[in-house]
């Protein structure tokens, strides 16, 4: 089973999510609703993988599962996108292990307990 879930406004093809532990939104149900996505990571024990304020809103009135990494890069070309993910990936998976949100900056990581 996948640990992580990509939210559907991510890429869909990138290099750093494409093995059997990520699982694209795509894959399971595109036009699920935040709560219908919120639950299926819940059963799962996932980590959400987002742009969305909402689930890093949500994450901080409760406890996980599910844990959120939200991506707050704003719009960028893709390849300064997978620049800047790929060179923060490490440090945001070692941050995911131990808080329930990890906000993602281009020149900042920020984690909540």
């Amino acid at each position: 089973m996948a640990d992580f879930l990509i939210d559907v406004n991510l890429p869909y093809y990138f290099s750093l999510w494409n093995t059997e532990n990520f699982v694209h939104q795509k894959d399971i149900n595109d036009e699920w609703s935040d709560e219908q996505i919120w639950r299926y990571a819940q059963e799962n024990d996932m980590t959400i993988i987002t742009k969305d304020s909402d689930f890093s809103n949500k994450i901080l009135l409760r406890q996980p599962p599910p844990k959120v990494i939200h991506i707050r890069f704003g719009n960028m070309k893709m390849k300064d996108f997978y620049d800047t993910t790929s060179k923060l990936w490490n440090d945001i998976l070692i941050l995911n292990e131990s808080n329930k949100l990890v906000n993602v900056f281009k020149n900042r990581i920020e984690a909540i307990q």
